[in-house]
């Protein structure tokens, strides 16, 4: 690894953890594309981001819980089926084409820009019926909310072993819809949840050798810097500015990962 390599993997572990801490993400949208900017095989970038994850969740995970922010029981309920379908998803990573591994990852993006919307349209009708009868339910969807916890965690479990994003990809607009939880409550759960998942999926690839040890560690030591800064900030911020952040980064990624595809 030059210096120049080490340098580039330092500042992309700093930005993975900003928004790790801000938007609940894991960083693992960022850590893909750049691994594979770098010259790394996608079901290499995808195994190496889920071990840059670990460091980084877990960093931005103990300042939320030592700011009173993290909810252990709801972590528990969406983490234990993600160890589970992790497995599913490092298989199916495994045998899935290069430019396939791209295109699929870019349709998970644009599938959480589509369910930030229907959330945000759902939450206004909720706050609409709730004016109207105070003992009305606040969630949009009616659904047990242990099944929808497990859905959720099961869903980013999977998720995280195909894509090495952490899962809170999908797991903060599912919180959002299906348990009616507001967005920063939302990421800060994920990001709890993103320890269990990342741990998962790391363990399965490393069994399978797509691992590369010295880029994951080097990502993670930048995140754990970062995520404690922006774990700090999160909560200053207004919801529609996390919104607008969470969607924005959503819809970039989306184009550059598609281009990628299209140069392979």
């Amino acid at each position: 690894m030059t210096v120049m390599g080490l340098g580039y993997l330092l500042v992309s572990g700093l930005l993975a953890g900003v928004l790790a801490g801000l938007l609940g993400i894991g960083g693992g949208t960022v850590l893909v594309p750049i691994l594979v900017t770098l010259g790394y095989e996608p079901i290499q970038a995808v195994a190496t981001s889920s071990l840059a994850i670990i460091i980084t969740s877990a960093s931005g995970s103990f300042q939320n819980w030592r700011m009173g922010y993290l909810n252990f029981q709801q972590v528990a309920l969406l983490g234990l089926p993600a160890i589970v379908t992790a497995q599913f998803g490092v298989l199916i990573a495994d045998y899935l084409p290069a430019r396939w591994l791209l295109v699929a990852f870019a349709l998970l993006l644009l599938l959480n820009i589509y369910l930030v919307g229907v959330r945000k349209r759902l939450a206004l009708q909720a706050l609409t019926a709730t004016a109207a009868e105070p003992s009305a339910p606040m969630n949009p969807v009616k659904m047990n909310p242990t099944v929808a916890g497990l859905l959720t965690g099961g869903t980013a479990g999977l998720l995280a072993g195909i894509f090495g994003i952490g899962g809170g990809v999908i797991m903060v607009p599912l919180q959002m819809l299906l348990l009616g939880e507001p967005i920063k409550r939302a990421i800060q759960t994920s990001l709890g949840v993103i320890v269990i998942t990342a741990i998962a999926a790391t363990t399965g690839h490393a069994l399978r050798g797509n691992v590369v040890w010295p880029a994951g560690i080097v990502l993670g030591l930048g995140g754990l810097i970062s995520a404690q800064l922006s774990t700090r900030t999160l909560p200053k911020l207004p919801d529609p500015v996390v919104t607008l952040l969470f969607r924005s980064l959503l819809m970039v990624l989306v184009v550059y990962v598609l281009w990628q595809a299209w140069q392979r």
